[in-house]
């Protein structure tokens, strides 16, 4: 384990923890916004970097496209920024296009874009602390969230949320690493090789649909004949040309003694590599990097465009504030939200 300053922010020191697992899986870790920087997995030809990061804070602090970090208080988009709970409307920071919420809002608003305070460590874990206070970007009550990442063997990267709140609010946490399966270690100065040519499986029969600004309709629809049965794996490339921003409602539910279910798998089809997502969440979405719009440079001088990484990001159901018939997103006093998400890689 080493733990090293990366860089700073308005005078807040942002630190780098290095972590390693006994059997040869590598992270690095940020404070800011939970990120993880970097992931290197061991395979029989040698270490596979799996997610796109970047070399300097200034990279993640003109970021947009929340690379690797914790997206929060609210993951996802709420219509109009606007939800009513127990009586009470409030609004919210309108930071896509000025007309919805995404991720909790803008600049210093979402937990994305903030620093987190890190907290403990060891060889293979580290836990992280944030604290929103009453009125954060215009959500109510307090909210005190933790982070732990730990690396655990064969492969896996294991991601536990908590949060707790002194008043009824909302909390919707997710992780939004940028995923890629073909990024050898030293990849440098060339363009990434694009993701969209990966399979992708979702254990889902369901989906819902989204308008063009990409807020769900409301409908829960079924995934069979449309562009979004993936029930077999598949090319997320297709004829049809759809991009893929939207969210699938998970065929299982979790079970009374919190066993993770399987959401879904990438795989890449040249490194001969697969990520199995297990979680607790209800619902995944997809995100095909297709309007990837972070620094175009990062480890190692990889240059990252569109498509440079595929996110699959555990979650309650998004704008579920304005959609009673969704899986709700209210966390009240004495209540602990609980986020627990493994992202498990292995060869084929």
């Amino acid at each position: 384990m080493q733990d090293r300053i990366f860089g700073q922010v308005n005078g807040v020191d942002i630190h780098e923890v290095t972590l390693r697992s006994d059997g040869g899986v590598e992270a690095k870790i940020l404070t800011w916004g939970a990120a993880v920087r970097d992931l290197l997995i061991p395979t029989p030809l040698g270490k596979q970097r799996v997610v796109i990061g970047f070399d300097t804070i200034d990279d993640y602090t003109a970021d947009t496209a929340h690379a690797g970090t914790i997206a929060g208080r609210f993951a996802n988009r709420i219509a109009q920024g606007r939800f009513e709970l127990d009586g009470k409307d409030y609004q919210l920071p309108l930071n896509q296009d000025g007309k919805h919420t995404l991720h909790g809002g803008g600049d210093g608003q979402g937990f994305s874009r903030r620093p987190w305070r890190l907290e403990a460590h060891d060889a293979s874990s580290v836990t992280m602390s944030l604290q929103s206070p009453d009125g954060d970007a215009g959500f109510p009550g307090s909210l005190d969230v933790q982070c732990v990442y730990r690396l655990l063997d064969p492969g896996t990267l294991k991601v536990e949320l908590t949060a707790t709140t002194d008043a009824p609010t909302l909390c919707n946490l997710a992780s939004h690493g940028y995923f890629n399966l073909e990024l050898p270690v030293g990849f440098k100065n060339a363009p990434v090789p694009s993701a969209i040519d990966h399979e992708f499986l979702a254990e889902a029969d369901f989906y819902t649909p989204v308008d063009h600004d990409l807020i769900p309709t409301g409908e829960i629809r079924s995934v069979y004949g449309t562009p979004f049965d993936f029930h077999k794996p598949r090319p997320l490339r297709n004829q049809q040309k759809v991009n893929y921003d939207l969210g699938f409602v998970l065929r299982e539910t979790v079970s009374a003694d919190k066993k993770l279910i399987h959401a879904g798998t990438l795989s890449g089809p040249k490194t001969r590599m697969a990520m199995d997502v297990y979680t607790t969440e209800p619902h995944l979405q997809l995100y095909d990097g297709g309007a990837f719009n972070g620094p175009a440079v990062g480890l190692d001088g990889a240059r990252y465009g569109r498509h440079c990484g595929i996110c699959l990001e555990p979650q309650r159901y998004p704008d579920s504030p304005n959609r009673s018939h969704f899986v709700g997103a209210v966390l009240r006093p004495n209540e602990t939200y609980r986020q627990v998400t493994e992202y498990r890689f292995r060869t084929f």
